[in-house]
């Protein structure tokens, strides 16, 4: 578990980014967590499970996303955190998930510091979705993110400059932002890049 949850690792491209924007996010973030949860199914197939957040929320309406949201005083660290959220989000417990690492904090350009926890889930893990925060939810099997052609490198206009961002598509889903940089940190950690 990283010891700092708000010691980020910049993202590709981040060099490019409008300095307002590389200094809102060098200053004080808010630590948060999410759960990676690779989905283990009899099938011998790993998948992820994404969710497809409401377009009612604050932040990072109707995006896609991994369960997770911020730090509370009362999460004893920042895997209690991810697994909460989990909970909150999508009915998964604490005694579905086995956590089996960690990602370095990432920044979000909502002022968060996000520490990604990776966790197999059951395939016979039931999900109860809580719809206020979550339209949605689906799975993308990994081999599909491992594969190096079904990731799309993109160029967004931020402030008037234009960044290069990760982007996946998968099954009529658009997966881009803090998720894909996510997805793209984490296949890279397993193919030891």
């Amino acid at each position: 578990m990283p010891a700092d949850p708000t010691d980020v690792v910049m993202p590709m491209g981040s060099d490019d980014w409008p300095v307002r924007l590389k200094q809102q996010l060098s200053g004080v973030l808010k630590p948060a967590g999410v759960l990676i949860p690779v989905i283990e199914r009899d099938t011998a197939e790993l998948s992820l499970l994404l969710t497809q957040r409401s377009a009612e929320l604050k932040h990072h309406a109707g995006q896609v996303s991994f369960p997770g949201g911020a730090w509370e005083p009362h999460d004893t660290d920042i895997v209690a955190t991810a697994l909460r959220e989990t909970r909150e989000e999508v009915g998964i417990t604490q005694d579905d998930v086995t956590v089996i690492g960690y990602l370095s904090p990432m920044p979000t350009i909502t002022g968060y510091a996000v520490t990604p926890v990776v966790g197999v889930v059951s395939g016979d893990t039931e999900l109860r979705l809580d719809h206020a925060e979550v339209e949605y939810s689906f799975e993308v099997p990994l081999p599909f993110l491992m594969d190096a052609g079904n990731q799309k490198m993109v160029e967004r206009e931020l402030d008037g400059r234009i960044a290069t961002m990760a982007e996946y598509h998968y099954d009529g889903q658009r997966i881009w932002g803090a998720t894909a940089f996510i997805i793209r940190e984490f296949i890279k950690l397993l193919k030891k890049e």
